[in-house]
């Protein structure tokens, strides 16, 4: 049998070969490094591939390697940095999946199961905490878990809202902006990978995960709250494609007053319900890259989160961070972009007219973080609807002046006439804090053009004032704040017309009132 003998000396190799071969190969003296000189084959090594044994960072401070090879105190630091870091950035991209997660499970909380509907028949109010809502229109909600099988969604007539997946991804419009376009009509929904027979008759929409969310709007006319309702429940049933022959009864329940969550966690148990959607969830429903961010911080599916001292430590830093961030591309964004207009202080996470937040090629993320941390729901009718339907939105933080609107004072805003709508416009007050409706004495937190009580100026513009106390003579068109709690406000147009598309219309800035 042969045998090989290696001899490490230094850095050269002795080879001695086989079969009694006993010759010795050895160093050539040339080749043996002497401190100060350079090697017999050397490179011309550029300095900027080059590390340093001391690098000097703000955030991290001092760095040190030998010869390019951390110490293990910077190996320690880094990792802490990787971990915090990678935290902070699943939080952001985490914020989609944990919304519709705690969506669903505040439904739940509230008392419904996937299929049953609920209906805020008195309009919903500052009770139940939901993203950015308005309390002007009757919201209708429920959960669509094709898990087993699909599932056949029936809707009325004059309806208008979107079915999205568990990632905030928009599947498909129903209503008004959807194919049976506003007629009412009969839709199947399907998880992608589903091979089973498709029946005809159905509006047909693959998802990619199995919980979706459905909410869409019943409009209210004259004022008819009952009426509404019940045409809702008359044309409204939903229940699994194998049932069709004989569906069980429609489940509703009337969730005004309700007091209930849908708004994600902003400490460490956000990372839990990002793991409760990881788990459920076909391994396929996400993008390899995100599942991998995730993973890097332990929620991988098929394996328990579950991490030690340190880990939870390091993330509960990182979700503190990520939170943060989350706030200041909302309440402060740098990009001039989300700035509706050059003059104005309105912004709008669709300023660039995008659903999927996409541009030239390019994910634009702190805009997807902007919507989804302020808002629920996604179609391609809120970023860019057609003129004349779908509904647009214009986000007011500051007023004139730069600075955050203050509950303790009292503004104005006013929308010059005419104002480009094909249905109606409305203002809503919503809390820095949970980013639902601002809590006060007015049930609706907000005013829309439908309310009898309010009225226009000799111009036909409308003034609307925001404060803890209606100013003299001006009580129908006041909406109430709170001192010492900050607020933001959405302009909503529905049926919005060329004006607001082409901004030769601008709403005026929140002005202070002295």
């Amino acid at each position: 049998m042969k045998k090989i003998h290696f001899i490490i000396i230094g850095a050269a190799i002795l080879f001695s070969g086989c079969q009694g071969d006993t010759t010795e190969t050895t160093v050539d003296s040339e080749s043996k490094k002497v401190p100060g000189t350079s090697p017999k084959y050397s490179a011309n090594v550029p300095e900027y591939v080059e590390t340093p044994d001391l690098v000097s960072t703000d955030l991290l401070g001092d760095l040190t390697f030998f010869d390019g090879a951390p110490t293990k105190e910077t190996t320690e630091k880094i990792y802490d940095f990787l971990d915090v870091s990678r935290s902070a950035e699943a939080f952001l991209n985490g914020i989609p999946a944990a919304s519709v997660y705690a969506l669903l499970e505040g439904f739940k909380e509230a008392g419904l199961k996937p299929g049953d509907l609920g209906i805020f028949e008195e309009l919903m109010d500052a009770r139940t905490l939901f993203l950015t809502p308005n309390s002007t229109t009757m919201y209708c909600v429920t959960e669509i878990d094709v898990k087993n099988g699909p599932i056949v969604v029936e809707v009325p007539p004059g309806v208008l809202g979107p079915v999205d997946d568990a990632y905030f991804r928009w599947v498909v419009d129903l209503g008004l902006t959807g194919p049976d376009q506003g007629k009412g009509g009969k839709y199947l929904f399907v998880h992608r990978d589903y091979e089973g027979d498709i029946p005809e008759g159905y509006f047909v929409a693959r998802t990619p995960t199995y919980r979706n969310v459905l909410f869409f709007r019943a409009f209210v006319v004259n004022g008819d709250l009952k009426g509404t309702a019940e045409a809702v429940k008359s044309g409204y049933h939903s229940y699994p494609l194998a049932e069709a022959g004989n569906p069980t009864p429609q489940v509703f329940k009337n969730l005004s007053g309700v007091q209930f969550n849908t708004v994600h966690a902003n400490n460490f148990r956000f990372f839990e319900e990002l793991n409760a959607v990881i788990q459920y969830e076909p391994a396929d429903a996400f993008d390899p890259e995100l599942v991998g961010q995730f993973a890097a911080i332990g929620i991988k599916k098929g394996q328990p989160f579950d991490p030690d001292a340190r880990m939870k430590k390091l993330l509960e830093q990182g979700v503190a961070i990520g939170n943060a961030s989350a706030r200041v591309l909302s309440y402060s964004p740098r990009k001039k972009s989300v700035y509706f207009y050059e003059d104005r202080q309105w912004t709008s996470p669709f300023a660039g007219l995008s659903y999927a937040f996409e541009n030239n090629g390019e994910r634009v993320l702190d805009d997807r973080i902007f919507f989804h941390y302020m808002a629920t729901g996604i179609t391609p009718a809120m970023a860019r609807p057609k003129v004349g339907s779908g509904s647009a939105y214009g986000l007011a933080v500051k007023d004139s002046k730069g600075e955050y609107l203050d509950g303790g004072k009292t503004y104005s805003v006013t929308l010059p006439s005419p104002i480009p709508i094909n249905n109606f416009w409305s203002f809503m007050v919503y809390s820095n804090q949970h980013r639902s409706m601002l809590e006060t004495d007015q049930k609706l937190a907000g005013l829309d053009s439908n309310n009898p009580d309010m009225k226009p100026n000799e111009d036909g513009s409308y003034t609307i004032y925001f404060g803890p106390s209606a100013p003299e003579g001006h009580e129908g068109n006041w909406i109430q704040t709170i001192p010492n709690k900050s607020f933001s406000v959405l302009l909503r147009l529905y049926g919005p017309l060329e004006p607001w598309f082409d901004k030769s219309w601008k709403p005026g800035d929140f002005q202070l009132v002295e």
